[in-house]
């Protein structure tokens, strides 16, 4: 039973229909955000340049970092994918939420194949801007950073209340590093990373959707469930490290006119850790945007007659 301090309400009602509104605008928005990033970073010469610019500034201390990079992306791999998916899977499955399970497991694979077809069906425009990577084609969105994403957010709605905050803090981070290690890697542009975790999130306040639509009418919510503070910290953190990316982007646009080749190390390094933070920050509160609502789509008060207890041990019904 929850505790004395909790405030337990219905899921359904008037706060229902706010969830699900919140959470298509929040699928909707977040497909638009991708359409603007792909048109503006491949389908422009600006974009293009803005991301060759910092793409080249991962040069700068390269090999003091290179065994670190190497190690996160080396993490990342389709057999990791499977093995993650299949500990999701399992999670879930041991708290009685078969929903959840397909559910989660429905959200990697959606987001992974939703990728590599984008990555297929994307043309990228020769404007003669990078002449080193141009015969590679189109990278966007980037694999790597869609994985990682990908697990840590199904992660973070498979794990019981009283430690999803922290799953939340830490997949942000591995997300964060996954996509900052294929910019550092040289394996992918800027928005290549920020368009994989836009896919993400697009396919995880989806399935949140799906969730909330699959839940019985009795089902209920705990206010003591909804990590307040973690979603808080992931939001402010994402959104001052937004910020020093559009810093650090604007200020790299004043100055694009002028040949790469004719960058000084601190501009490059301002383009390159601009991006790196604009990455990072979109990890963030992509999270965060899927945490704030969570408790909501993945109540602890199941509406069988159970619940599990927000402090130690417990067992919860199944779906």
């Amino acid at each position: 039973m929850p505790g004395a301090s909790d405030t337990v309400s219905r899921v359904r009602g008037r706060s229902g229909i706010l969830t699900a509104s919140w959470l298509v605008l929040l699928t909707v928005v977040q497909v638009v955000a991708f359409f603007v990033v792909w048109r503006f970073a491949v389908g422009t010469e600006h974009g293009q340049l803005l991301d060759t610019i910092a793409l080249t500034g991962n040069s700068i201390g390269q090999d003091r970092i290179e065994g670190i990079v190497g190690g996160v992306l080396n993490a990342v791999s389709l057999l990791s994918l499977l093995a993650a998916t299949a500990v999701i899977g399992f999670i879930a499955l041991i708290r009685a939420r078969i929903t959840l399970a397909l559910v989660t497991v429905l959200l990697i694979v959606g987001a992974n194949l939703s990728t590599q077809a984008l990555k297929y069906f994307i043309e990228r425009p020769d404007f003669d801007v990078d002449e080193a990577r141009e015969a590679a084609g189109n990278s966007l969105p980037s694999g790597h950073t869609t994985v990682a994403a990908s697990v840590a957010i199904a992660l973070v709605m498979v794990l019981p209340p009283r430690v999803r905050g922290w799953g939340a803090l830490i997949g942000a981070g591995y997300a964060a590093a996954a996509g900052v290690a294929t910019l550092s890697a040289g394996w992918h542009r800027p928005s290549d990373a920020v368009a994989a975790l836009l896919v993400v999130g697009a396919w995880a306040s989806a399935a949140s959707l799906v969730l909330l639509l699959t839940q019985r009418e009795t089902a209920q919510v705990a206010s003591a469930d909804g990590n307040r503070r973690s979603a808080a910290t992931l939001a402010i953190v994402g959104l001052a490290l937004l910020v020093a990316a559009a810093i650090a982007i604007g200020w790299t646009d004043g100055v694009r006119s002028t040949p790469i080749s004719e960058f000084g190390r601190r501009q490059l390094l301002i383009a390159y850790a601009g991006s790196a933070a604009g990455i990072a920050g979109t990890a963030a509160l992509t999270t965060a945007l899927v945490l704030v609502a969570l408790h909501r789509v993945v109540p602890r008060h199941t509406g069988r007659g159970g619940t599990e207890p927000a402090g130690r041990g417990g067992t919860e019904p199944a779906d």
